[in-house]
């Protein structure tokens, strides 16, 4: 059986109204056996049987092609009803009924959407039955309309799936190699930071520093970059973003750091910052901070340049809240929609602005958190990021 014979099998048996129809066929006719067949013109192979008579044909199972009234029908793409074939004046003494021993016989084309033969929809039995100027042939051929209706639907969803299957096997070989990749940087990063630290502590003059300075401040900010990669390989990885749930007595002295960290980078700037008790929060201290320097660096970069940043945390009804305000231009309603999608930019963006995952971490850490992100934007009112996370 050739590898298309048994695909166009595979198919058929996949398309849950064919039983019916054969039922129906054998019903309405009296016919008691009735079966789909592939015919090529080479093969006449049986993709769906149903069999009361014992005529001993299975799904696969094969006739010698030249035996068939269906290879006729391949040929010539007409229907045939036979009433009594001993009677009939074209099938008498034709060799096909003498072999399979049938006096009623009826057989419709069945064609594909794009017109090409496929097979036929076929019954018979030994004894004569009145098929002529009936309705059983119109019935029939109906059924190869919708049969090959069904095909092509099926045939469209295997590729559909075979496609997506790819898709997601590219992808996750993707992330794999993205991993490793941040993974594999991790080490020539450290040892660059770590020897520009040395070199900066040893340096005799002032264009020395500053240039050692500007090295130590580009590793920083490439490791920085590989681990928003490894953050979001993880996400995207199915494991995502993994946090060490506890109370931090000293959650609001790390945000206060963090906050110190962005303004000396940002002199310049005005970062208001309103930090109220959260002693007993539970969180991961660390990922906690990640996400507000993603949110304040957000704020620096997109705000206006003489607005104030506000930055807020506290808890209201046991729900922390962390929540970052800055002044400018408002965010769309369709690129809010998108914000928190990896690589997603803000209209403007440079591409010295970063790789347009830092709101997307962000709500990976909201969401491992149990929380969620949230975005109001305005041309009044500026932008405000907010965290929230229930108590647990």
């Amino acid at each position: 059986m050739g590898t298309n014979i048994a695909a166009d099998i595979a198919t058929i048996g996949r398309i849950d109204a064919v039983p019916a129809m054969l039922q129906v066929v054998c019903e309405t006719t009296g016919l008691r056996f009735a079966a789909v067949a592939r015919v090529t013109d080479t093969h006449w192979t049986a993709c769906a049987v149903r069999d009361n008579l014992g005529f001993g044909l299975g799904v696969g199972d094969e006739l010698e092609l030249a035996t068939t009234l269906c290879d006729e029908i391949r040929g010539n793409h007409q229907t045939i009803v036979i009433d009594k074939a001993s009677d009939d004046p074209l099938y008498h003494d034709h060799h096909t009924p003498r072999i399979y021993q049938f006096e009623s016989y009826i057989s419709v084309p069945v064609f594909r959407t794009d017109g090409s033969f496929f097979g036929t929809i076929c019954a018979l039995d030994p004894n004569p039955a009145k098929l002529r100027q009936s309705p059983i042939q119109p019935m029939m051929e109906s059924f190869a309309r919708v049969l090959a209706i069904q095909m092509e639907n099926d045939e469209n969803h295997q590729r559909t799936s075979v496609a997506l299957n790819e898709a997601r096997q590219l992808a996750d070989v993707r992330d794999q190699f993205i991993a490793v990749l941040g993974h594999d940087l991790r080490n020539p990063l450290f040892a660059i930071s770590a020897g520009a630290e040395l070199l900066l502590r040893k340096a005799a003059d002032d264009k020395s520093r500053s240039l050692i300075q500007h090295i130590l401040t580009a590793g920083r900010r490439a490791t920085q970059l590989v681990e928003d990669v490894l953050d979001f390989a993880r996400g995207r990885l199915g494991s995502g973003i993994t946090v060490n749930l506890q109370p931090h007595p000293d959650l609001a002295e790390a945000l206060r750091h963090v906050v110190s960290e962005v303004q000396r980078v940002h002199p310049q700037r005005q970062i208001d910052v309103h930090i109220a008790e959260v002693q007993g929060v539970h969180c991961d201290r660390d990922r906690i901070a990640q996400l507000l320097s993603n949110l304040v660096a957000n704020a620096i970069h997109h705000g206006a340049d003489d607005g104030i940043v506000t930055v807020r945390a506290e808890v209201i009804a046991g729900h922390f809240e962390l929540s970052v305000h800055n002044q400018g231009d408002a965010i769309e309603a369709a690129i809010q929609a998108q914000l928190f999608q990896p690589f997603a930019r803000r209209a403007g963006s440079s591409p010295q602005s970063g790789l347009g995952l830092g709101l997307y971490i962000a709500n990976q850490i909201a969401l491992a958190h149990g929380g969620h992100m949230a975005v109001v934007s305005t041309a009044q009112a500026g932008t405000l990021f907010t965290l929230h996370v229930p108590p647990r």
